[in-house]
């Protein structure tokens, strides 16, 4: 029972943090270490965005658009791919290797619109490998910490500020993990509280307009901590749900150009996020099981950045899983309702354009091996 309907519960794994606050994108879940025995993954993600807004203080016009007003779909489509892999040496020790892509984000503001910011690109791009082990002291207590080695790399365009281009190389550096774990196998109970460190980065990066040259880019991607959990509710029917904080209000990519030119980031975020994730999973048979869950991020107001003009979201997924033997196949969908956001200029405090009604599609597909 416990296999199946936690098999049930990454159906929301698969998809929940798709589009969460800040370039957040994997969620950093360690939930491989709770495996039993021996075990490997394979994960793949997809998402489809729908992010546009118009210039504030006119009416929006999609048929003859004005300068300062339809932006078109500024946030293209993007892929994730996960793997993991998680050994038990005895009834007490195991050890996890992951692979995720934890932080990123695309931007590109159509050129061929009337929009202020029409010709803006932005790509934000990590990779980080995690290895932990985990110590159960009985059946119900544990502890799993260790390092995570993580790569990072950002380029902007942003032809509205003086036709300005950063190009920021990809640097490396590590982090640690650290968590406790409470469980209860008869009522397939586990509360799991996992805390990830910043990680500090120095990109080289050569910024052209205005200022030209090759300066280095401090970006620390943000602590965080993720409280997971499930537990039996019913027989062949399991809650799960998880909640993620994280310290954005500490994150600013800040070229030594485009700070000079404006006085501000790239891309910087006033408030920390918090993100909730609930959901119920239940065993049909001895092969199929499926979940439904619902995400909530709350929307913080103020303003959003041009390069990323959201601003909290909610969302539900539905998904299943296949289980024969020792494969199991999850796959899942969700739906992502995004939060409306105001942007601005150079920290005038006047409204520069407004994102409403906007959305997004994840679609994801986990492929587990036990031996």
């Amino acid at each position: 029972m416990k296999r199946i309907i936690g098999a049930a519960a990454a159906t929301a794994a698969t998809t929940s943090i798709a589009f969460a606050g800040g370039i957040d994108r994997s969620g950093q879940n360690v939930g491989i270490i709770f495996e039993q025995g021996n075990y490997a993954e394979f994960s793949f993600g997809h998402v489809s965005p729908t992010v546009s807004g118009f210039g504030a203080g006119t009416a929006p016009s999609l048929v003859t658009p004005t300068p300062g007003q339809a932006s078109g779909n500024m946030s293209p489509d993007y892929t994730l791919f996960g793997f993991g892999y998680k050994h038990e040496f005895s009834e007490k020790l195991s050890f996890a290797l992951i692979f995720d892509q934890p932080f990123g984000a695309d931007v590109d503001y159509a050129a061929t619109t009337t929009y202020f910011a029409r010709g803006s690109t932005a790509e934000a791009d990590s990779n980080a490998v995690t290895g932990l082990v985990r110590y159960k002291f009985n059946e119900n207590f544990s502890v799993h910490g260790g390092l995570r080695y993580q790569s990072f790399a950002a380029k902007a365009t942003v032809p509205f500020v003086g036709g300005y281009t950063a190009n920021g190389e990809k640097d490396y550096g590590i982090g640690y993990v650290a968590g406790v774990a409470y469980e209860r196998p008869d009522i397939a109970l586990r509360v799991a509280l996992t805390y990830s460190s910043e990680i500090h980065h120095e990109l080289s990066t050569f910024e052209t307009g205005g200022f030209t040259g090759t300066t280095t880019t401090r970006v620390d991607t943000p602590q965080s901590v993720n409280l997971d959990f499930q537990t039996g509710i019913a027989a062949d029917t399991l809650l799960f749900g998880s909640i993620r904080w994280v310290d954005w209000s500490d994150f600013a990519i800040a070229p030594f150009g485009f700070n000079a030119a404006t006085g501000g980031a790239l891309v910087s975020y006033d408030n920390d996020t918090v993100t909730y994730n609930l959901g119920v999973g239940r065993r049909f048979n001895e092969n199929w099981s499926g979940a439904i869950s619902v995400g909530y991020e709350k929307e913080n107001g103020g303003f959003s950045s041009n390069l990323g003009p959201t601003d909290g979201n909610f969302s539900i997924g539905l998904g299943g899983t296949y289980t024969s033997g020792p494969i199991k196949v999850t796959g899942g969908v969700r739906y992502i309702k995004i939060g409306n956001a105001q942007t601005q200029l150079g920290g005038s405090g006047v409204a520069a354009s407004n994102f409403d009604g906007n959305k997004a599609v994840a679609v994801g597909l986990k492929v587990g091996y036990s031996f």
